[in-house]
């Protein structure tokens, strides 16, 4: 019985509504479900799995990326972040360079999440056999992957360019050259200069500035990979960074899956295409 002076019609809407988006609710959780015992039959009938991801499987570690809304390619700064990791600030912008790059790109407290454990323990089994990672964390590593190829290098990884000695990534996060003299300049506090010896040489990370060519052992090894898998996972990335996108290419095999947030211009060629999370989608297999 309709409340006297009001519509039955106009009172009818909210509840078509919220039943309409409850249905359209269910819909959307029936597909993901759909799409995740896809992906678990497809995983279990493949034997040679390659990985093949991009800042979205970092992000859900609290490792920002750089080109969603919230990433780094939308905050302000002096310079565009594309600039600032480039080989010609680096040599001309040292100090500068290393502001940032502390700030913005060492994350040393980030520990893998349920898309580099589930990696790792495919690796473990035999059944995935590469990880090609446009990520420059070593988040896979320490999950405990093996067979990792890093297409922009890795933070935790720093040489002098004087001569070559190794430093880590908590060496550049902390340095401080005022501790080995009282009146270094501000220059000489914030960058890291080599400490063996009397060699004082430029410390540079070892990851791919713009600018910079990626390292022919790794394409080889990544494109090797890629070539032999029967099925190949696509995750957390837009596949719009070349040349690493333009590996895909050398994917012949059975199974094409791509897991990411929003789409891709691979999703049409793709068996699978799911938007949903990557460490979400990783959570619910069986592996």
């Amino acid at each position: 019985m309709q409340p006297e002076g009001l519509d039955p019609e106009a009172a009818s809407i909210p509840y078509f509504i919220i039943a309409y988006e409850e249905a359209l609710r269910m819909q959307d959780k029936q597909d993901s479900q759909s799409k995740i015992e896809q992906l678990q039959k497809i995983i279990d009938e493949s034997s040679s799995i390659v990985f093949f991801g991009g800042a979205g499987v970092s992000t859900e570690s609290g490792i920002p990326d750089f080109r969603s809304t919230s990433g780094l390619y939308h905050q302000q700064w002096a310079y565009p972040p594309e600039t600032i990791l480039s080989h010609s600030f680096f040599e001309t912008k040292t100090e500068e360079f290393y502001k940032f790059y502390r700030e913005k790109m060492l994350f040393l407290d980030a520990e893998p999440n349920a898309a580099h454990k589930a990696l790792a323990k495919l690796e473990e089994k035999g059944k995935l056999k590469a990880v090609v990672t446009q990520n420059i964390d070593g988040l896979h590593q320490k999950a405990g992957s093996k067979n990792v190829f890093e297409l922009h290098g890795s933070v935790l990884r720093n040489y002098c360019r004087k001569c070559g000695a190794f430093y880590d990534a908590e060496f550049i996060k902390n340095y401080d050259g005022s501790q080995n003299d009282g009146s270094a300049s501000n220059y000489q506090r914030t960058v890291p200069r080599c400490t063996k010896d009397s060699c004082h040489g430029l410390i540079k990370p070892d990851v791919v500035l713009y600018e910079e060519g990626l390292d022919n052992n790794v394409i080889e090894g990544a494109v090797a990979a890629i070539s032999s898998a029967d099925c190949l996972i696509i995750g957390g990335t837009s596949l719009v960074v070349y040349p690493a996108a333009g590996l895909v290419r050398y994917f012949h095999g059975k199974y094409l899956v791509l897991i990411n947030k929003s789409s891709t211009s691979y999703d049409a060629s793709a068996d699978l295409s799911i938007n949903e999370p990557i460490g979400e989608v990783f959570s619910k297999l069986k592996i």
